[in-house]
């Protein structure tokens, strides 16, 4: 479980996936060698050394093999690790590849038999004989764990396992309550903060007090930034659902809107923000992680 006293200085991922959620045109320009597990494993480590105490990143095989390299470097103690799951863009592709979802499902079995984790594989099955989706749930989570566990090594400080905004925003819109109380019950039970990605924050915060669920023993990873970029549907909406709640649990992203704003005026707005429990910024750049982090931790540190 998070301790609700420390401020978190996220490393991003995005960079080392090549993605912009700006324009495909600034992947096109960025240099390539940051998707190189090995090149993205020396920049988290040089944001460690000027501040960042943390890595939030999507369950890939690309951060799985940074994990490894922060393992094997000696530096996977240093930080918190905040995961993200499902890839989305992952499984998509593989279910393009395999011919949809009957094919992904394939896959996925045979990466789940592979894997050596008989409790997951179990649960399953369980879960498919009865057509019990909380079952699967628990089952897919266990995969995801296993594996991340696996890479970042014994040591590792994982503080959460967020879904994904591609599962949190749909799950709001078919309003999936006993989604989100059998992922919180099981993240409890693993010893994990319950986490969400979401770029629908408002609407989150008055779903979960629809639903009588605390919102502030969690963590919410959502867009805050100047500008009001990819934060639905307002920025003024955000903002009143962040002041409605206590306690520090909102991990800011995409604060630079995509590059838009300069750091000094993202963080500005940033650290006006009330509940907030930490913030990410994804670097491309030694020079970037070194500037960033050191500016972040003279605000926050």
């Amino acid at each position: 479980m998070t301790d609700r006293t420390e401020k978190l200085l996220l490393v991003g991922d995005n960079p080392f996936h090549n993605i912009s959620h700006l324009s495909q045109d600034r992947t096109k320009l960025r240099d390539r060698s940051v998707v190189d597990p090995s090149c993205a494993a020396g920049l988290v480590m040089t944001s460690l050394d000027n501040g960042a105490n943390g890595f939030m990143f999507s369950v890939s095989e690309t951060t799985l093999s940074i994990l490894e390299r922060i393992r094997d470097a000696g530096r996977i103690e240093d930080m918190s690790l905040l995961a993200i799951v499902p890839y989305a863009y992952e499984y998509v592709r593989l279910a393009a590849q395999t011919g949809g979802i009957v094919g992904l499902a394939k896959v996925f079995s045979k990466r789940l038999a592979s894997s050596g984790r008989f409790k997951a594989i179990a649960v399953g099955a369980g879960g498919l004989l009865r057509a019990n989706p909380t079952s699967l749930l628990e089952a897919y989570l266990s995969y995801e764990i296993g594996r991340t566990r696996s890479s970042a090594g014994k040591h590792a400080k994982i503080k959460s396992m967020l879904l994904h905004e591609v599962i949190v925003d749909m799950a709001l819109a078919l309003n999936l309550e006993w989604l989100f109380r059998a992922y919180i019950d099981f993240m409890i039970k693993q010893k994990f903060t319950p986490g969400f990605n979401t770029c629908n924050f408002a609407y989150l915060v008055d779903k979960f007090r629809n639903w009588d669920i605390d919102l502030t023993r969690m963590i919410v990873a959502a867009p805050f930034n100047k500008i009001g970029f990819q934060m639905n549907p307002s920025r003024d909406e955000s903002e009143r659902a962040l002041r409605s709640l206590d306690g520090p649990f909102l991990i800011a992203i995409s604060i630079l809107g995509a590059g838009y704003l300069r750091l000094d005026e993202a963080v500005q707005y940033v650290a006006s923000l009330p509940n907030l429990k930490g913030t990410a910024v994804g670097i491309s750049k030694e020079k970037h992680a070194e500037e960033t982090f050191r500016f972040l931790m003279s605000k926050f540190g």
